[in-house]
């Protein structure tokens, strides 16, 4: 399946969820969720390329974690993850001048992102979508 089509099928499942407005709120929700996707590919990537990597994203928030089974949480406990657990934390990081500048990256993207989405079952079905 091309990228084109699996954004446009992402799109569609978040027309569904009522919490989720127009293009710049689908757009603001898709990058985050594959930021993290990425980043976390990238963290593996750095982890088996050096042999004193610090992973940046904590224990229990790296998507594989959480969002690359595709049977994993779902529903109510995934909407109260995100929002309560994911966001809270990266919002509430306190960095200083001396942090990893990619831990700086995280949280700044974190900083003005929201998780638009309503549906934890919506979102689970866009994560699947995505990995």
């Amino acid at each position: 399946m091309s990228i084109s089509a699996i954004i446009k099928s992402v799109q569609d499942i978040m027309r569904q969820d009522a919490g989720v407005d127009g293009d710049a709120q689908r757009i603001s929700q898709l990058v985050w969720m594959l930021f993290l996707k990425v980043f976390d590919s990238k963290e593996k990537e750095w982890d088996a390329l050096s042999d004193d990597y610090t992973y940046i994203i904590p224990d229990g928030l790296r998507w594989s974690e959480w969002a690359e089974d595709d049977e994993g949480i779902t529903g109510d406990e995934l909407i109260d993850f995100v929002n309560n657990t994911l966001f809270k934390t990266f919002k509430d990081w306190q960095l200083t001048e001396t942090s990893d500048p990619k831990a700086v990256l995280v949280k700044s993207l974190f900083e003005d992102s929201y998780n638009y989405m309503k549906s934890g079952t919506l979102m689970r079905s866009v994560i699947n979508k995505l990995n």
